[in-house]
């Protein structure tokens, strides 16, 4: 008589591994707070945004162009893929659906150009920013933290920065950009006459060898000559256009400060920093958001500061290495290079020693959203097009309750008929299956709610679909194992503990092949396919990967423990493993069961 072998006598501790999973999604669900799944647009609704694009003479975009900025804004919008948030073209428009969000929050991920610059500064001035805007801002500005941790370049430039004090250093790291530092206000200024100062008004010697001042003549008002608001700044290689915007730039107010303005990169630029703290003169753009391979918001190595970690192309790396050998080989304020992203100079660090490898971060005044959000929007790349928000509306959902209810109630039902027949059946085998959809139902709800809350996971009546089509793959793979199972007893020598094993073996590939067919399916559908039916994809991959860890964590185990019962062993009426239904014709004529065998 075959006999197990000790290999297979184990099932208890498979069993374990799968409570232990069980276990961690709900303990997850519980640290969250999270107990039910996000819905999506057609069942909870959300905002839909529509962009008209802005062009010369109102002229209609190339398709191509379009088509890219559609992409960007998918992608940013719904960079998981299972957010279930929808972006399609309208002639020359885009027309956004995001679900579960309100108008805010839809403004600011949509709207965001994530123009991105790197430009060496030619010229900088400190600006006078009253001090509400300043001290009282609810949130740092990157460069103004990053100024806190500044360190001056070394003496060999010659800058004023050499030989003034400076405030006390904090440790950069041991990353690769711990060559940046961020500007120091009291030194990284252009250097201009003091106020008080009229450069204008020159003192003479007398032959006493004492200074008197220079008396206007008697009879006329004295009258200053006009003074240069370019004194004592290094003009050279600087546009006459470009240093009159910047003479005129009133970056103390925030509506002059120029957010959102898409940049020329291969013109020079006047612009202000965040917080209006300093406006700059800029060089052409050497290095571009085009040129950033990945992007990732991380700590920095050894303190807290979140800073956005860039990695750069191989075109962009050579750049970034060429601007950072010729920023440091430059005196104030031309040692720095300024990260500019949609129009706004965000920090503007000194370089400290020129930076090979094709790696930079940005730092300053950073939380993790914060953070994150502009890493997402350099990583998904800047939008070819500047667009205008034509009309921003709150949608309900589109199908409600109602519709869930009904989509609810078409999975009880088909789970309900599934129940029924493999009882009939199976008889008291049909008990695993029933046991085994619950499991199923068990991890995919839980799945489905961790998913919502860490991955932005949005529940659709397509996916809900999917998980409904997901109780015929699961009911099939323990059809395929019982019938495995009879078949491997009806040869009359095998015990029920032996024909577990046996047919486990046989019946598993058979299980692992049907559900990689029903996996790459789902694969090539979700990104293939966009909104409803990539959603339907995603449920459907999700749930056949639950099915192989019920059939292999639970099923299998539990139906080894089964085979010890003498109900099921002995071959009980009602445990669908009787003589009536296991028996085969002996030599003798008669039926012979596999425990007479």
């Amino acid at each position: 008589m075959a006999r197990p072998t000790s290999r297979h006598s184990r099932p208890g501790r498979t069993l374990l591994v799968l409570l232990a999973l069980i276990l961690a999604l709900g303990g997850t669900m519980f640290l969250q707070k999270a107990f039910t799944p996000k819905l999506g647009l057609d069942l909870a609704g959300g905002t839909t945004v529509t962009l008209s694009p802005v062009t010369q003479n109102n002229a209609a975009p190339p398709d191509e162009i379009l088509d890219r900025a559609v992409n960007i804004i998918r992608e940013r919008v719904n960079g998981t893929g299972i957010s279930d948030a929808e972006v399609a073209k309208s002639g020359s428009n885009i027309i956004i659906s995001i679900p579960g969000v309100g108008q805010s929050e839809a403004i600011k991920l949509v709207a965001t150009t994530a123009e991105l610059r790197f430009r060496q500064v030619l010229a900088m001035e400190a600006t006078q920013v009253p001090q509400n805007l300043t001290t009282n801002a609810p949130t740092p500005s990157p460069s103004a933290s990053a100024s806190q941790s500044a360190t001056p370049k070394s003496s060999k430039s010659g800058s004023p920065a050499a030989s003034t004090p400076q405030p006390s250093t904090s440790p950069t790291g041991k990353a690769l950009s711990s060559a940046l530092t961020a500007p120091t206000p009291a030194t990284s200024v252009a250097t201009q006459p003091p106020a008080t100062e009229n450069p204008q008004k020159q003192e003479k010697k007398g032959q006493d060898g004492k200074a008197t001042p220079t008396a206007a003549p008697s009879g006329q008002p004295s009258t200053p000559p006009a003074q240069d608001q370019n004194a004592g700044v290094n003009t050279q290689g600087i546009d006459p256009a470009v240093l009159a915007q910047f003479n005129k730039l009133d970056c103390a107010n925030p509506a002059n400060r120029g957010q959102g303005v898409q940049d020329d990169p291969k013109k020079q630029f006047a612009g202000c920093e965040t917080d209006g703290s300093y406006k700059y003169v800029l060089d052409v753009a050497k290095v571009v958001g085009t040129d950033i391979d990945t992007a990732s918001a991380g700590v920095r190595q050894g303190t807290v500061e979140w800073v956005v970690q860039l990695d750069f192309k191989s075109k962009g790396a050579a750049e970034w290495s060429k601007l950072t050998t010729a920023a440091y080989n430059s005196q104030e304020p031309r040692n720095k290079v300024a990260v500019v992203l949609d129009g706004v100079v965000i920090t503007a660090p000194n370089i400290i020693s020129p930076i090979p490898g094709g790696r930079a971060e940005i730092t300053g005044g950073f939380d993790q959203l914060s953070a994150t959000q502009l890493a997402d929007q350099l990583k998904y790349g800047a939008l070819p097009l500047k667009f205008n928000r034509s009309s921003v509306d709150t949608v309900s959902s589109t199908l409600g309750q109602d519709q869930l209810q009904g989509g609810l109630i078409a999975g009880l039902i088909g789970l309900a008929l599934v129940v029924v027949y493999s009882m009939l059946y199976y008889r008291g085998l049909g008990l695993v299956a029933v046991l085994s959809l619950v499991v199923a139902t068990i991890l995919t709800y839980t799945a489905v709610v961790v998913l919502g809350h860490n991955a932005n996971f949005r529940l659709s009546l397509p996916h809900i679909i999917g998980l409904v089509v997901s109780i015929g793959i699961t009911a099939d793979s323990f059809i395929v194992y019982f019938e495995r199972i009879r078949d491997e007893m009806k040869e009359g020598h095998r015990t029920l503990r032996a024909a577990v094993e046996v047919a486990w073996v046989r019946a598993r590939r058979t299980i692992l092949i049907a559900d990689a067919v029903m996996f790459i399916a789902a694969i090539v559908l979700y990104f293939l396919a966009v909104g409803g039916v990539a959603g339907f994809a995603f449920a459907m991959g999700l749930t056949t990967l639950i099915d192989i860890v019920v059939v292999f964590l639970f099923t299998k185990p539990f139906i080894a423990l089964l085979a010890r019962l003498k109900f099921f062993a002995k071959g009980h009426p009602l445990s669908g493993l009787d003589a009536e239904r296991m028996s085969e014709v002996g030599s003798s004529g008669r039926p012979t069961t596999p425990q007479e065998a």
